[in-house]
């Protein structure tokens, strides 16, 4: 009897154990810390840029301001923007006023004046020449050593810069010198009818293009030198981007610029041809003062549709690697003054410290430290610990 009853309470007691063992199984389930759900991409190899991005506008490389020669009452205009002129077309007339001999005295100053700031011109244009022609035997002597592989690529590629640069300055010394013989022809056929007591003075156009603005359409009194229109060639445009100092000490003629933001579906490409050597002050659209430069730059083809002074978004390439092993910006953070990316192996993080090359906006370049199709975290947390159970978000 007495062993009877200690069998049922063993029974009662191994029932009582089992069931505690449950409880605590179910309390230990319950308890125990379900998986983080992270998002994270894998390393592969692609293309990263180094860039430097800000928006800005397409500009006429040509534009020439004709402005009345003398103060007179201008009749009123009658081109439209888009019109085509001629140089030598008359786009404005002006009616002189009453001169006093003072103004004739003035008229025969601005006409000397224009025939001086023409020889300058011509000077100019002569230098340029010059500078054209050593630049073009430079780029010679550039292919040539390159040819003979006693100096690198990278020079024949800077003299070419070089050239384009120094023809384009002579471009612009030749349109100056048509501008100023504009100006002193203007200033002689006004000092002509003061004299021959003519009734009306033309404004003529200096070079051969379009009517890109009209300031004066209406008739009124102007004083000399009163813009009245805007001409050149709305198909020759360059670019110029307005960046920050800080970001304009890192690019130099030559880079290559990506164009977005024009209308079109595409990215178009420009070829950074000067950065500006004087800064300006330009107060953002939050009120804060920054130090701006202006980069110019030129299309590599001309996308149609595009005008002066169209809006633009550009990216300037600083350094790229077409093929690298490259992770999201998003995944890569410091820890102990080292880049650092979490890992998911197994499905626990594991912290790997990597080595990081070029680091680009969307993306960075890993050296060393990653494989290929390694799983990482992206925009890690805080909270987040090196051991712990994750799972992937799909």
């Amino acid at each position: 009897m007495r062993q009877s009853g200690a069998m049922r309470i063993t029974r009662r007691q191994a029932g009582y154990g089992a069931l505690a063992a449950v409880v605590v199984a179910l309390l230990a389930w319950w308890a125990w810390p379900s998986p983080r759900l992270v998002e994270t991409a894998r390393a592969a190899r692609g293309p990263v840029q180094v860039t430097v991005e800000d928006d800005g506008e397409t500009r006429a490389i040509d534009r020439y301001g004709v402005a009345a020669p003398v103060a007179g009452r201008l009749l009123r205009v009658d081109l439209r923007e888009g019109d085509p002129v001629r140089a030598g077309q008359v786009v404005a007339t002006i009616a002189p006023l009453p001169l006093s001999a003072a103004d004739r005295d003035m008229l025969e100053a601005k006409l000397a004046s224009a025939q001086a700031l023409g020889r300058e011109a011509d000077e100019r244009v002569r230098r340029a020449e010059a500078d054209a022609a050593q630049a073009t035997r430079e780029r010679e002597r550039a292919a040539d050593l390159v040819a003979r592989r006693f100096v690198s690529e990278q020079s024949l590629e800077q003299a070419v810069v070089t050239e384009k640069t120094r023809l384009a300055d002579l471009r612009a010394a030749r349109s100056r010198a048509l501008s100023a013989a504009a100006d002193a022809e203007a200033a002689r056929a006004a000092l002509a009818a003061v004299r021959a007591r003519a009734p009306t003075v033309g404004v003529v156009s200096p070079v051969t293009g379009r009517v890109l603005q009209v300031l004066e359409k209406s008739e009124r009194v102007v004083a000399p030198g009163a813009v009245i229109v805007n001409v050149g060639d709305p198909r020759a445009l360059e670019i110029v981007v307005d960046l920050l100092s800080s970001d304009a000490v890192r690019v130099r003629p030559g880079m290559r610029m990506l164009v977005t933001g024009w209308g079109g579906a595409e990215a178009v490409e420009a070829v950074v041809r000067k950065v500006e050597p004087a800064a300006f002050r330009k107060v953002s659209a939050l009120g804060v003062e920054e130090q701006r430069v202006n980069v110019v730059a030129d299309f590599r083809a001309v996308p149609p549709g595009l005008g002066d002074a169209y809006r633009i978004d550009a990216r300037i390439v600083l350094a790229e690697k077409a093929d690298a092993l490259r992770v999201p910006v998003g995944a890569l953070f410091r820890r102990d003054g080292r880049w650092t990316v979490f890992v998911v192996d197994g499905g626990r993080l594991a912290a790997r410290g990597v080595e990081v090359g070029l680091l680009g906006a969307r993306h960075a370049e890993v050296v060393a430290g990653l494989s290929e199709n390694e799983e990482v975290v992206l925009y890690p947390g805080n909270d987040l610990a090196e051991g712990e159970r994750v799972r992937t978000r799909r």
